[in-house]
């Protein structure tokens, strides 16, 4: 599963922006900017990971069902999960 991170605690502002975020390509530890706001391919996160974040009170979980995309929002951080069968290629 693919992780983006987006340094944001605006929502509109990460709304805004969105469809933008996961059709920038970037490689695995590449960080870039995107309307001002920095973004950062983590690459392949493990399953466990996502299931111990949607366990703490301190996060929101949003879906995309549509494309199975879960996003996470944490402190100043949005967090994009991507399934593999998901990955837009450019």
């Amino acid at each position: 599963m693919k992780c983006i991170a987006v340094y944001t605690n605006d929502f509109e502002l990460f709304s805004d922006i969105f469809e933008k975020v996961i059709n920038t390509p970037l490689g695995v530890d590449e960080e870039t900017e995107v309307d001002g706001v920095t973004i950062f391919e983590s690459g392949d996160v493990p399953e466990n990971y996502l299931d111990r974040m949607k366990t703490k009170p301190d996060v929101v979980v949003m879906k995309h069902r549509d494309r199975n995309i879960t996003i996470l929002q944490h402190g100043e951080v949005f967090e994009i999960f991507i399934p593999e069968n998901e990955i837009v290629v450019h």
